[in-house]
């Protein structure tokens, strides 16, 4: 009887016990979830036209990774929980000629970007259906293929090699550079001509194009899709060489077009 009545009297403060570990669980639980949260960044921007009223219904698109977004009708859009890092930004509406921009997250830090899209002189589709779209973009790949100017890097090519990044399909290629640079204004891996000027320490960093966008100067390769969204690489390495299809950009020192299957 001693021993059960000694049981019945500790009982309560067992279920104290228990009841003191399980807040102790919930406080650390909530603890880890902010410091995951503020281990975050958020990005806030807004689309407008060139009359600086706000775009609708633009797409945004965070490139090699699924994030997309489309902007309301106050041309704002928002990606929560980003992890801190380097991104490319594309951002496009059909009548508009498409932008990008790099952009750098930070921890527990919101980034404020706002984007102006320009009306395309170029007449497009009304209806936009995404495999019709594919196969003219690589029909005129093919096209240019055939002429026999440039180097070409095919889908098949690409699925053979396998390799980890888009960037190390140019390696074995004529009168191309692929050099990883660090100094106080730029980081990342970029392609320079052999052929054209000597900047950025021993050549003349190459205009690059993803599906027809013309992305920074100076570009990170780092940031383009991976290898496994690439249909087709195509390569001018002069700026004499560029094809009249690509006007309008900058030549000087040749030109790297990477073509996506699905399209940005």
């Amino acid at each position: 009887m001693a021993i059960a009545l000694l049981s019945a009297a500790a009982l309560p403060a067992q279920q104290s016990a228990a009841s003191v570990g399980e807040r102790a669980r919930q406080e650390q639980a909530a603890r880890d979830a902010d410091k995951a949260e503020q281990a975050f960044g958020v990005i806030d921007g807004l689309v407008a036209d060139t009359m600086l009223r706000p775009m609708s219904a633009a797409e945004v698109t965070v490139v090699g990774t699924r994030a997309r977004v489309i902007t309301g009708a106050n041309g704002r859009f928002q990606f929560l929980r980003v992890p801190p890092g380097q991104y490319l930004m594309v951002v496009r509406r059909i009548g508009y000629a498409p932008t990008s921009g790099m952009i750098e997250v930070s921890v527990k830090d919101t980034l404020r970007l706002s984007y102006t899209l320009a009306r395309s002189i170029v007449a497009m589709d009304t209806i936009r259906v995404s495999e019709r779209r594919v196969s003219l973009r690589m029909l005129e790949f093919e096209g240019r293929r055939k002429q026999g100017q440039g180097q070409f890097v095919t889908q098949e090519q690409i699925e053979q090699r396998n390799a980890l990044q888009a960037f190390d399909y140019l390696r074995q290629l004529r009168g191309i550079d692929v050099s990883r640079l660090t100094n106080k204004a730029f980081a990342g891996t970029v392609a320079l001509s052999k052929r054209e000027g000597n900047a950025m320490g021993g050549g003349c960093a190459m205009q690059i194009l993803l599906d027809g966008i013309v992305l920074p100067a100076n570009f990170n390769l780092e940031l383009l899709p991976p290898p496994k969204q690439l249909a087709g690489i195509e390569v001018y390495s002069g700026a004499a060489t560029v094809p009249a299809q690509f006007g309008g950009v900058d030549r000087r020192c040749g030109l790297i077009a990477f073509w996506t299957r699905d399209g940005y």
